[in-house]
C-alpha cells in the first residue's frame, strides 16, 4: 500500500498517456515523445548540477554560508540570494536541489525563497532574450513588477509558515 501511494502520480500519468493513445494515437505519440525529450534534457542537466552541489558541500564551510546567508545575514543575504538566482541559467527544477543544499548549510528561509523567486523570474539570460526580442521597456516593466512581487511573496510565505513547518521543510531537505 505504501508503495502504491508513493507512485500514485506516476501510475495516474501512465494511465492518462494510455488514454491519450486510445482517444487519439497522434496525441499519445506526442505525449511519449515529450516525456522522452524531457527525460533526456533532465539527464543532461542534473548530473553536472549534483556535481556542483557536491563541490559546494565540500568547498563552502557551513560557517561561511551561515555568515553570508544565515539568520543574521540581513540585507546582504537577501542580495546574495537574489544575485545567485538571477545569475542562473538552468530550468526551474534545478533550483530545488540547490535550495536544499543551501538549507543543509543553514541558509535563512527567506533567502531560500528569494533565491527561488529570482531563479524563476529574473535570470539574466531570460532578461537578455526579452530585451532583444521585446525591447527594453517590456523587460524593465516586467522586472519592476517581478522584484517587488518576489519580496512580497517571500514576506508572506515567511510569515504565514509557522516555525515548526519551516523546521519540517529543513528536516526534509536534510534527509536527501
Amino acid at each position: 500500500m505504501k508503495l502504491l501511494k508513493r507512485y500514485l502520480m506516476f501510475i495516474l500519468s501512465l494511465g492518462l498517456v494510455a488514454l491519450a493513445f486510445i482517444w487519439n494515437k497522434d496525441i499519445g505519440v506526442k505525449s511519449v515523445n515529450t516525456i522522452i525529450n524531457s527525460s533526456k534534457e533532465m539527464m543532461l542537466i542534473l548530473p553536472p548540477v549534483f556535481i556542483l552541489l557536491g563541490l559546494l558541500d565540500v568547498w563552502v564551510p557551513r560557517d561561511t554560508m551561515v555568515k553570508f546567508m544565515g539568520e543574521e545575514s540581513g540585507l546582504l543575504g537577501a542580495v546574495l540570494a537574489f544575485l545567485v538566482g538571477s545569475a542562473a541559467a538552468g530550468p526551474l527544477y534545478v533550483v530545488f536541489p540547490i535550495a536544499a543544499a543551501f538549507m543543509k548549510k543553514d541558509a535563512k528561509f527567506s533567502n531560500i525563497l528569494i533565491l527561488i523567486g529570482a531563479w524563476s523570474n529574473t535570470k539574466i539570460p531570460m532578461l537578455l532574450f526579452e530585451y532583444s526580442s521585446l525591447g527594453g521597456k517590456f523587460m524593465f516593466t516586467r522586472l519592476a513588477l517581478n522584484i517587488p512581487m518576489i519580496l512580497l511573496m517571500t514576506f508572506i510565505m515567511n510569515h504565514v509558515l509557522k516555525a515548526d513547518e519551516k523546521a519540517k521543510i529543513y528536516e526534509l531537505a536534510n534527509s536527501f
